[in-house]
């Protein structure tokens, strides 16, 4: 009886983004699923504690530095009053109205939610430990999309409530008049404009030469240009060497930068230097699931792990960590065990930096074409030469094409400037598509808008644009 009740096709350990779409998706092909979430509400990091509350407060961020900047065009409004708690239960409103979404979308497919922790027995049993004791589910297939969680630094002070993670942060418990922030990847750099313009005085510190490894240089400095003016200070090649707690509500920080040692007083920290696979405690070593050098689960083009009923998805199986690629691959894994011919072949994931302005690219990028020697043609097009660009006051931007040298076919975009992250989806589409520089050239965009830039930028290789003069090569 027992078992005829809670036996499942799928099991889905885990309800981010990808984890509900996957059950949803089996659900769909008509699997009995259940999804194990452990925390109390749906949605996973992602919604509950990360992209979405993280963006609604970057809109609040943008609207404020928008404000500021009307005052240069003649409009001039008073400085903002922040108020804390009518900012979270609005941001908790956002949140709360999408969990309760989805658990309806769940009773809507006959999706069996359990909460509590998980742990497999077997290859085919998992036990969820709930409020009211162990259930022991057994299953035909399992996907496991337990994400990740932030990673932190060693020798800083144990449950410093000065120190936050992206989760504390997102909380919003106050704005300290001073934040260091430790990372320079696009959790920190999201973060730091978030309380930047609510008022904290945030310095930025990386290790590495330039922010946000893996995006192109020259679309950093871009970003990086308009940010120094924004934040007390950005310290590039630099390192936390020390952190010592005052006792009086401050941390002192000592910051190794350029072979000297300085200490600088924060009210607060925030640690944003990356995050880690959750495969603790879920007994994979017990079923033999491999993991890679750095614990994230292997898995082929199929979602499968070497365990052949077991598949996995999202954060837990490496990078890039992005919602986006969760969901894709959650519908792959559902696909694949209900029968269909499905594996994981993107060309490409679209990547956004949600700073003010946004940093998005699709594709290769220069500095991955540099060190694989990859042979391209690059085609920019300057925000400061389109009129939409100048009416928002957002001219400093650019859009940038890679070209196949002998096929002409888009390898590669990165834009940084407003509203990147809506434009890129374009990108993304011709890339999928195997289009030319030559079909984005002759594809008519809409004028005035940011979108055009694309082909602006196509046009520059094709020798055809107008909105520049670019002279004739001899």
């Amino acid at each position: 009886m027992t078992k005829l009740k809670n036996h499942f096709e799928i099991v889905v350990i885990g309800s981010g983004p990808g984890g509900y779409t996957a059950a949803f998706r089996a659900a769909d092909l008509g699997k009995s699923v259940a999804l194990i979430e452990k925390d109390e509400a749906l949605g996973g990091v992602c919604l509950n504690r990360g992209c979405i509350p993280s963006k609604a407060l970057l809109h609040i961020s943008e609207i404020i530095e928008e404000a500021k900047e009307l005052k240069q065009k003649g409009v001039q409004f008073n400085s903002p009053k922040i108020d804390l708690e009518q900012i979270k239960i609005w941001k908790n409103e956002i949140v709360g109205k999408l969990n309760k979404g989805i658990a309806q979308m769940a009773k809507s497919r006959k999706v069996r939610v359990f909460s509590g922790a998980t742990s497999f027995k077997s290859i085919k049993e998992i036990i969820v430990k709930t409020e009211t004791g162990n259930e022991t589910l057994s299953f035909e297939n399992a996907i496991i999309a337990t994400g990740s969680r932030s990673a932190m630094i060693p020798n800083l002070p144990v449950d410093n409530p000065l120190i936050m993670t992206s989760t504390e942060a997102l909380e919003l418990k106050s704005i300290p008049k001073s934040l260091l922030v430790i990372g320079g990847g696009y959790i920190g750099l999201e973060m730091a404009t978030i309380y930047n313009a609510l008022g904290s005085q945030v310095t930025v510190v990386e290790m590495l030469d330039s922010l946000l490894p893996g995006a192109d240089k020259d679309m950093v400095r871009l970003l990086q240009f308009k940010l120094k003016k924004e934040f007390y200070g950005i310290l590039l090649k630099s390192k936390v060497i020390e952190v010592t707690d005052k006792n009086n509500n401050t941390l002192s920080v000592k910051i190794k930068n350029k072979g000297k040692i300085t200490e600088r007083v924060f009210e607060k920290i925030l640690v944003a230097v990356g995050r880690k696979p959750n495969v603790e405690n879920l007994g994979l070593e017990k079923i033999g699931v491999k993991l890679t050098d750095r614990r994230f689960v292997k898995v082929n083009k199929r979602q499968k792990t070497n365990i052949s009923n077991i598949y996995a998805i999202g954060d837990v199986t490496g990078e890039p960590m992005l919602a986006h690629k969760a969901t894709h691959e959650g519908k792959i894994a559902a696909e694949v065990i209900a029968g269909l011919p499905a594996e994981f072949d993107a060309k490409t994931i679209p990547a956004v930096i949600f700073t003010n302005p946004e940093l998005a690219w699709a594709g290769l990028t220069e500095t991955e074409a540099q060190e694989k020697n990859i042979e391209y043609l690059k085609a920019e097009f300057p925000w400061g030469a389109s009129g939409k660009a100048l009416a928002l006051g957002q001219s400093i931007g650019k859009t940038k094409l890679l070209i196949a040298p002998d096929t002409k076919k888009l390898l590669g975009v990165a834009i940084v400037g407003a509203r990147a992250g809506d434009i890129i989806s374009e990108a993304a589409l011709a890339i999928e598509m195997g289009a030319d520089a030559e079909d984005l050239a002759l594809t008519i965009h809409p004028h005035p808008t940011l979108s055009e830039t694309l082909t602006n930028a196509a046009e520059v290789f094709t020798g055809t644009v107008t909105d520049l003069y670019i002279p004739p090569k001899k």
